[in-house]
């Protein structure tokens, strides 16, 4: 349960920060769809 703004914030931060790496590791492995 989110308690707080900060735990939001934290929460989002770590979602965005393994989309951002999922990304980068699909463009290297496929950089033919780029």
């Amino acid at each position: 349960m989110i308690t707080s703004f900060a735990d939001a914030a934290g929460l989002a931060a770590a979602v965005l920060g393994i989309a951002s790496v999922v990304y980068l590791v699909y463009a290297l492995i496929r950089p033919e769809r780029f």
